[in-house]
C-alpha cells in the first residue's frame, strides 16, 4: 500500500465511472475502464473525448494535454483487465449482489497489495469488504456528480480498513484536486445522509399537496441560495437511485424521516424516475434532456388568476432590521408606505436605517440619488399604529410571539378600513391565531419576506383557511409589484423554507454529536457536495442558535415526529449563552466587533 496509485482501474462506464476515468486521466494517472458492456466502454471513450474537447475550447487543457490524456485510458469488458492495478474503483449499479460479486472476483486477479474502493453512496462498505479475502484493503471513496466539476470526495472507511490504505486514497484524491474527507462507514456518509433527508421530505410535502412542485422548487433556491430545488434535484439523482439510498438509511437509523415517501416508490414502479426517463416529478423534452416542458400539473399561465383588490398605499408596523427592509422594498416599488413604530423617535431611526441603505445603492450605482430622494420621500414615520387608516395593505414585522401579534392585530382591526388586507411576516407562528384576533380573518394572510428583505426575491404567501381568494390573489400581485417570487404554501409550521431547512440543520448536529464527522468537515461536504451556499454550522451560526432551537421545538410541536426533536447539543448551546455570531461563540467562536 506504500506504492504510488499511479494505475487505476475504473469498473462500471455509466455516467460516474466515465466521469472518474476523465478525472484520473487528466491527471496523469493510467486508466483501465472495465464495462460488461462494450457499447457502454465506446460511449465512456466517446464522452471522455467530447469533454476534453470542450475543456481544450474553454482553454482548460491544451491539445497535447487532451491527447496524452486519452492515450492514458484503455477499455475493456473483462475484469481481469484489472490485474495490473494499484487501485480498483467499482461504480457499478447500488446492489449488494452485484458489488459483492465483482469483490470477490477481484481477489482472484489484482496483486495482494491493490486497494479495492466501493463508489457506493447507500450499502455498507464494511458488508462488501467482509466479501474480501483481504478486506483491510477496501474502502469507499463516493464521488459526487458530475466527477469531473464537483470537488468533494468521501473517503469512507470501515473497522475493517486498514489506515494506510486511506491514507493512500487520500492523498491521490488531493492530487486529482479534490478536496477529501473522511467519513465512516453508514448510508448516505455525510453529504447525501443530510440531502437525501431533505429530499424525501421535499417529496412527501408535495406528496401532501400541501404546495406546489415549482412552489417546494423555487422556495428553496431563492430562500437558501441552493443551485436546484430539491424535486428538480431528485429528478436529476433517480427517483430510483433516491429511493434506493433512503431504503438503506432507514434501516440502519429507523428514523422516519429517512423512510421513503410513499410517492418515491410509486413513480419508481411506474417507470418515472426523473429525467432518465423523461418523467418523474416533473416532465422533459425527451429521456436524458434538462428541458423542462408543461403537462397537466403545470401552472396556468398568467392572465388566468382570479382578480384581487386596489393596493395604493402600503402600512408597515415595526422598527426593526425587517420592517425597515419591507418598508423600503414597498417604497422603491412607487408606494406609499406609513411606517409605524411603538414611538416617533423609534420610527424615525427605522427612517434613517432605511436612508443609509438607499444610500450604499447609491454609492455602489444601483440607483440615482434623485430615485433614492423620491424613495424616502413615500415613506412617513409615525409614532402611533392610528396612521394606517387609510391604507390598503397592513404588514406587521414586530417581535415573533404570538401574544403580542395577536394584540397588534385586534388594534388594526380595529384601526384598518374596511377592505384592508392585514399580513403578518411570522415565520413560524400559526397565521390563523393573528386572524381570529380580528373581526375579519378574510382579509388576513401570512407575506413572510426573508432577510435582507431588500435583496432576498422569496415571499411565501401563506393562505388560512379562512382566507378569501381575493386577499390570496391581491398579494400575489403585490409581490409581483415589488419585483418578488411569491410561493403558495398552507398554514403550518415552518411553511416550506423552515420546515425543509431545520430539520437538515438539526440532523447535521446530530451527525456531530455522535461523533460521525467534524463540523469542518460537515460544513465542507454540504459546499463542495451539495452546492450549498454555506455550511450547516456556518449558517446556524449566521441565523442564531436561539432562533434556530425556537424553529426546532415549533417544528417538532407540529408534526409530533421524534426525528424533529431539537439535538440536545443545540439546547445546550443556548443555555450556555452561545447564540452564534451575534454573541461572539456558537459552533464556532467569532472575533469581538
Amino acid at each position: 500500500m506504500d506504492t504510488p496509485l499511479n494505475t487505476v482501474a475504473v469498473i462500471g462506464l455509466g455516467t460516474m465511472g466515465t466521469g472518474i476515468a476523465e478525472v484520473l486521466a487528466r491527471a496523469g494517472r493510467e486508466v483501465i475502464g472495465i464495462d460488461i458492456s462494450e457499447a457502454a466502454a465506446v460511449q465512456a471513450v466517446a464522452a471522455i473525448e467530447a469533454s476534453t474537447e470542450r475543456a481544450v475550447r474553454r482553454e482548460h487543457l491544451t491539445e497535447d494535454e487532451r491527447q496524452a490524456a486519452l492515450a492514458r485510458l484503455r477499455t475493456f469488458t473483462d475484469l481481469s483487465a484489472a490485474a495490473e492495478a494499484d487501485l480498483v474503483i467499482e461504480v457499478a449499479p447500488e446492489s449488494y449482489e452485484i458489488k459483492q460479486q465483482i469483490v470477490r472476483e477481484l481477489d482472484g486477479v489484482v496483486r495482494p497489495e491493490t486497494i479495492i474502493a466501493t463508489g457506493t453512496n447507500a450499502l455498507s462498505v464494511t458488508r462488501l469488504a467482509a466479501e474480501s479475502a483481504r478486506p483491510e484493503r477496501v474502502l469507499g471513496l463516493h464521488f459526487f456528480n458530475p466527477a469531473p466539476a464537483m470537488k468533494l470526495v468521501e473517503v469512507v472507511s470501515s473497522v475493517l480498513t486498514a489506515p494506510a490504505a486511506v491514507t493512500a486514497v487520500t492523498e491521490l484524491a488531493y492530487a486529482l484536486g479534490k478536496e477529501p474527507v473522511a467519513v465512516g462507514d453508514r448510508p448516505g456518509f455525510v453529504a447525501d445522509g443530510l440531502l437525501f433527508g431533505y429530499l424525501n421530505q421535499a417529496a412527501a410535502m408535495y406528496e401532501a399537496k400541501y404546495a406546489s412542485r415549482e412552489d417546494i422548487d423555487a422556495a428553496m433556491k431563492l430562500g437558501c441560495g441552493l443551485p436546484m430545488g430539491p424535486l428538480a434535484l431528485l429528478d436529476l439523482i433517480g427517483v430510483d437511485t433516491a429511493r434506493t439510498v433512503l431504503d438503506a438509511m432507514y434501516t440502519e437509523s429507523q428514523d422516519r424521516l429517512h423512510a421513503p415517501a410513499p410517492i418515491l416508490k410509486q413513480l419508481s414502479e411506474a417507470g418515472l424516475t426523473g429525467r432518465k426517463a423523461g418523467r418523474g416529478f416533473y416532465s422533459y423534452q425527451e429521456p436524458g434532456s434538462s428541458v423542462v416542458v408543461r403537462d397537466a400539473l403545470s401552472p396556468l399561465e398568467s392572465g388566468q388568476q382570479i382578480g384581487g383588490r386596489e393596493i395604493r398605499s402600503v402600512g408597515v408596523a415595526g422598527s426593526g432590521t425587517m420592517a425597515s427592509g419591507i418598508a423600503e422594498v414597498f417604497a422603491k416599488a412607487g408606494y406609499d408606505v406609513v411606517l409605524a413604530a411603538r414611538s416617533e423617535e423609534k420610527a424615525e431611526k427605522a427612517k434613517a436605517r432605511i436612508a443609509k441603505s438607499l444610500s450604499r445603492s447609491v454609492e455602489k450605482g444601483r440607483m440615482t440619488a434623485e430615485t433614492a430622494a423620491k424613495t424616502l420621500d413615500r415613506i412617513a414615520p409615525a409614532g402611533s399604529y392610528d396612521a394606517f387608516a387609510d391604507v390598503d395593505l397592513a404588514l406587521e414585522a414586530v417581535a415573533e410571539d404570538l401574544e403580542i401579534k395577536q394584540q397588534l392585530f385586534a388594534a388594526l382591526d380595529k384601526v384598518c378600513k374596511p377592505g384592508a388586507i392585514l399580513a403578518t411576516t411570522t415565520s413560524s407562528l400559526p397565521v390563523v391565531a393573528c386572524a381570529r384576533a380580528t373581526s375579519r380573518p378574510g382579509d388576513v394572510i401570512g407575506m413572510h419576506f426573508f432577510n435582507p428583505a431588500p435583496a432576498m426575491k422569496l415571499v411565501e404567501v401563506v393562505r388560512t383557511v379562512l382566507t378569501t381568494d381575493d386577499v390570496h390573489a391581491t398579494v400575489r400581485e403585490v409581490c409581483a409589484t415589488i419585483k418578488k417570487h411569491p410561493v403558495d404554501c398552507g398554514d403550518r409550521a415552518g411553511f416550506i423554507v423552515n420546515a425543509l431547512l431545520f430539520p437538515y440543520l438539526n440532523n447535521a448536529i446530530k451527525m456531530v454529536e455522535e461523533h460521525y464527522a467534524t463540523l469542518d468537515d460537515i460544513d465542507a461536504a454540504m459546499k463542495l457536495g451539495g452546492g450549498y451556499p454555506m455550511g450547516p454550522f456556518e449558517l446556524l451560526d449566521v441565523v442564531g442558535l436561539d432562533v434556530s432551537l425556537a424553529i426546532e421545538k415549533v417544528l417538532h410541536r407540529e408534526f409530533r415526529d421524534p426525528g424533529l426533536a431539537p439535538a440536545p447539543l443545540l439546547e445546550h448551546l443556548v443555555a450556555a449563552g452561545c447564540l452564534g455570531r451575534k454573541t461572539g461563540r456558537g459552533f464556532r467562536e467569532y472575533a469581538r466587533r
